[in-house]
């Protein structure tokens, strides 16, 4: 089992950056995928990118390839989300989640408490 900490929400500017980062706990931190989702009131929680276990594999939603970049320190516990060119409709919480892939399909357990990015003018 996997406890998940989110860091590093809060306001921003449009056109601004912002770096969140998951803290997870125990010795297994290696052996699961890692992702990160957001979600706004009313809308179901929406992908956001996936990286595999070595970090070899990356997906991104097409919403946010090319601005966003998640990366995983394994020696670290911790995976990072950097988010540059903020837009409005990035405003939303955002979610770690860990789980598994098989390179096609993606499985998530564990999932984080979240944490708020609202995107100003």
């Amino acid at each position: 089992q996997v406890q998940l900490v989110e860091s590093g929400g809060g306001l921003v500017q449009v056109g601004g950056s912002l770096r969140l980062a998951c803290a997870a706990s125990g010795r297994t931190f290696r052996t699961y995928a890692m992702g990160w989702f957001r979600q706004t009131p009313g809308k179901e929680r929406e992908f956001v990118t996936g990286i595999n276990r070595s970090g070899s594999n990356i997906y991104y939603a097409d919403s946010v390839k090319g601005r966003f970049t998640t990366s995983r320190y394994n020696s670290e516990n911790t995976v990072y989300l950097h988010m540059d060119n903020l837009k409005f409709e990035d405003s939303a919480v955002y979610y770690c989640a860990a789980g598994d892939s098989n390179g096609r399909t993606w499985t998530w357990d564990y999932w984080g408490q979240g944490t708020q990015v609202t995107v100003s003018s």
